[in-house]
């Protein structure tokens, strides 16, 4: 209905109070309440991976999955190669790329915000709301 993919089952969980230090890889779905120090990664092939950061979670590394929700801290790189959703109490330290963002107030990022535009080079161009032009 209304031409959206089904997000996939989130299959794994790191449980708050967890620790893993070193890399993690998963594919379609994964939910982290606890601490990672080490690079998380999405070796989903068909382009459906979703990672959730809760808010009491904490990131030390590299994040890369297809669709990203974070409202925890995270430091290190994101690159979402479709969508980046951060949510109010998001903490990010580091660069990001995304294809979509959606962010909500109270969610900060200290590094910069690039675009991925597909075909092209060049950033989207971005209208104001208020600006009726």
């Amino acid at each position: 209905m209304f031409n959206k993919k089904k997000q996939p089952a989130i299959k794994s969980l790191l449980g708050e109070g967890s620790q893993v230090t070193g890399d993690v890889a998963f594919s379609d779905g994964l939910r982290i309440d606890g601490k990672v120090l080490g690079n998380i990664r999405s070796s989903s092939e068909d382009g459906s991976s979703i990672l959730v950061v809760s808010e009491v979670a904490s990131v030390v590394g590299e994040i890369t999955a297809d669709h990203i929700i974070i409202n925890g801290h995270v430091k290190g790189p994101i690159y979402a190669r479709k969508v980046l959703e951060l949510q109010p109490k998001a903490r990010i330290e580091g660069d990001v790329r995304y294809a979509a963002l959606e962010m909500h107030q109270g969610a900060l990022i200290t590094g910069q915000l690039n675009p991925i535009v597909e075909g092209s080079e060049e950033k989207p161009t971005l209208k104001l709301a208020a600006n009726n032009k």
